[in-house]
């Protein structure tokens, strides 16, 4: 071996070692989601998660007259999917009265007791629509 391959052979095994004793970076993604909306009859599935009007969500969203949550705050089963009335969808061209944060639920409006609910699309809380069954009415 002539001295330039002596020579080549040793920069090339330096290389290796140095490279093997490189810590790895490691990528590290915190999000904070912060606190869920107070909403009284619950908040849309999709940033900026504003309020939704009383009748968007069907009964299911709601345990005792609290919501189950959607988005990064959803907390409910892992195959949950509930109807909701897609009419009152600001994305679909609702254009009628939205709660405010931190409003509470009118006496004749409570959250989880819609009578005659008409749900037309079912939501799975994380912002995806379809699965579980259809209804039409």
């Amino acid at each position: 071996m002539n001295r330039f391959q002596c020579f080549a052979m040793a920069v090339l095994t330096g290389a290796c070692f140095t490279a093997a004793t490189i810590p790895k970076a490691e990528a590290q993604v915190v999000v904070g989601v912060g606190v869920a909306p107070d909403c009284p009859y619950g908040y849309y599935d999709y940033a900026p998660y504003p309020c939704a009007p009383y009748g968007y969500y069907g009964p299911e969203w709601f345990t005792d007259g609290i919501f189950i949550g959607v988005g990064p705050w959803f907390h409910g089963r892992r195959d949950f999917h509930g109807h909701v009335d897609n009419r009152f969808d600001v994305h679909r061209g609702y254009r009628g009265p939205l709660p405010n944060r931190g409003e509470r639920p009118t006496a004749t409006q409570r959250p989880g007791r819609i009578a005659n609910f008409r749900g037309n699309e079912m939501r799975d809380g994380r912002g995806h629509v379809g699965g579980g069954e259809e209804r039409s009415h």
